[in-house]
């Protein structure tokens, strides 16, 4: 295929949590994806996301990108001046991997080793996960290189802690009654300002206590009750992260879903958590009867990630 696709990424759980080492369970979202094409750059788009290469090369002309994963940056830059560009549906600032993308499509088709993803071993994720993140930083002043690495395997990826990641299989997707599900807040989220809130939190000595012992405690019971497809400790558990988010990163939580969050946490009909760093962008829900919860979150844009 010479235009492979590199879909878009949805981190499940793990947001925030990651930086302070707990787990994450990140998949990819294949109703979203983007590809480098060649034009004739007649559109805005097009232009603009070529000029966007040329200053994303500079950046990584001058970076120090280890021996093995090496790019070829004269073959990237001429096939700018070509006219290259991205060809992406992937919403900016929803969270869900735009730039992870771009730098999964960059360096499967200019990197000088190639590799085929299903045989990279566990160290060979860590390796890779660690050169995407000097590779996305250029988007976001910092990256853990989880994104890319996402898009790049194009598979479900467990984050063990900070330095490890795994591959893994997620539970089959069912048409059953319940649903995980994304939620449109309407408005466009900024990664750099929630971060900044999120580490000033963390000067507080109390908040650190209360994210290791709570926070993280229920995101990695949801993740390992998830896998195991054990959904009464699973929802028991998310309950108990959705109030804790509510509780701790106001902030974070778009204010038109607002009350939408707390009712959920009332009824008990769904819960919702945030979708990478939150602010805008997309949110997550998770319910058991999906029918009851789409009555009662009439209104707001839903799209369906998963059935169980």
């Amino acid at each position: 295929m010479t235009n492979p696709l590199f879909y878009a990424k949805i981190l499940l759980f793990g947001e925030y949590g990651i930086i302070e080492n707990s787990q994450g369970l990140t998949l990819p979202y294949s109703f979203y994806k983007g590809c480098l094409q060649f034009s004739q750059l007649q559109t805005d788009f097009e232009k603009s996301s070529n000029q966007s290469l040329k200053k994303y090369a500079e950046y990584l002309a001058n970076i120090k990108i280890p021996q093995e994963f090496k790019i070829d940056i004269e073959r990237f830059i001429e096939d700018i001046d070509k006219g290259m560009f991205f060809d992406s549906n992937i919403p900016q600032g929803y969270g869900i991997g735009s730039s992870g993308a771009l730098v999964a499509a960059i360096f499967e088709k200019y990197s000088l080793i190639k590799r085929k993803p299903e045989s990279i071993s566990k160290d060979e994720l860590k390796a890779l996960k660690k050169v995407f993140g000097l590779l996305e930083s250029y988007f976001h002043g910092t990256s853990s290189g989880v994104d890319p690495l996402i898009c790049y395997m194009n598979l479900p990826i467990l984050i063990e802690n900070k330095e490890s990641v795994n591959k893994v299989a997620l539970p089959e997707n069912e048409m059953g009654r319940g649903a995980i599900f994304l939620i449109d807040s309407g408005k466009i989220g900024e990664t750099g300002p929630m971060v900044q809130i999120f580490f000033e939190k963390l000067k507080n000595e109390g908040f650190r206590k209360t994210l290791k012992d709570e926070f993280i405690r229920y995101n990695n019971a949801c993740i390992d009750a998830f896998l195991k497809k054990d959904m009464n400790p699973f929802f028991r558990d998310l309950k108990k992260l959705s109030y804790w988010v509510y509780e701790h990163f106001n902030p974070m939580i778009p204010e038109s879903l607002f009350k939408a969050w707390k009712r959920g946490l009332d009824t008990n009909a769904y819960y919702l958590k945030l979708c990478g760093s939150g602010g805008g962008g997309y949110i997550l829900g998770f319910a058991q009867d999906y029918d009851k919860a789409e009555k009662m979150l009439e209104g707001f844009q839903k799209e369906v990630i998963y059935r169980f």
